[in-house]
């Protein structure tokens, strides 16, 4: 965390720190810590307000993700094999004078198409994701209006407590599934599920498409049975579907533990 006030006077509440809000989204605070400011944060227009702009980004940053990177232009990738091909005869001739009309001929190794080379970056760079979703949010709350007043309405959805069977802790009506999102957007841990392949044939058998994807997977506990909950966008702006489904679903037995729509009405 980058701004240890985490508000106006070292206080936790309105006017709420960015920095603050993203941790929390992120999922990065400890358990205590996010359960006793999720209620603050959901009974707070402004701050939800900052959470739906995070929670948007992230869905469009994983969108983003998957699109096709064009190849370099050739005239920029034969200007750059020139310049290569210039430093590499150089630097030749710097270390072996001798050698150096040899060196000049020796052929360059070819410039890296741009989109296998973005793949391998978005592999080993993938902390990149939240840095820009940070930054989204920060934009967000320079236009957001914060009133001077602290609210004291702490009504709202405590953050799941962790749990030693697996994942979160929610009821089994999915309260307190909102702060799952924290987290979860972008993650595929299907916990006591394995692997997708079985996530997929919960899908299949709760009557779902396995073939639309969700915007992130992760484990929780559901009035202490074990399962994977899978997170889907509705179409809406800040709006979410939260599918779970316990450790034994399969062919013939969806073991759906919960369907909840969560987010902005």
């Amino acid at each position: 965390m980058t701004d240890e006030s985490r508000g106006a006077g070292g206080t936790i509440g309105p006017p709420w720190s960015v920095d603050l809000l993203a941790d929390l989204h992120a999922g990065v605070l400890d358990d205590q810590e996010a359960a006793e400011l999720w209620p603050r944060v959901n009974a707070d227009p402004e701050a939800r307000a900052i959470i739906e702009a995070l929670e948007a980004t992230t869905a469009d940053l994983s969108a983003l993700a998957a699109e096709p990177a064009p190849p370099m232009p050739a005239e920029f990738a034969a200007r750059l094999d020139a310049a290569l091909a210039a430093e590499s005869a150089a630097r030749q001739e710097a270390t072996f004078p001798a050698a150096a009309p040899e060196a000049a001929e020796q052929p360059v190794a070819p410039v890296v198409d741009l989109s296998a080379a973005r793949k391998r970056r978005n592999r080993q760079l993938g902390w990149g994701a939240g840095i820009l979703t940070a930054a989204a949010a920060a934009a967000v709350a320079i236009t957001l209006t914060v009133p001077g007043a602290t609210k004291t309405d702490t009504s709202g959805v405590a953050a799941p407590a962790p749990s030693a069977v697996g994942g979160p802790t929610v009821g089994s009506d999915g309260s307190g599934a909102e702060a799952l999102l924290g987290g979860g957007l972008g993650v595929r841990n299907y916990g006591p599920l394995q692997d997708s392949k079985r996530f997929d044939a919960c899908v299949a058998a709760a009557g779902m498409d396995p073939a639309v994807r969700p915007e992130g997977v992760r484990p929780v506990t559901v009035e202490g049975k074990p399962g994977v909950v899978a997170i889907y966008t509705t179409g809406k702006l800040a709006q979410f579907r939260l599918v779970a489904f316990g450790a034994d679903c399969g062919p013939g037995n969806p073991d759906k533990l919960f369907d909840k729509v969560v987010g902005k009405k």
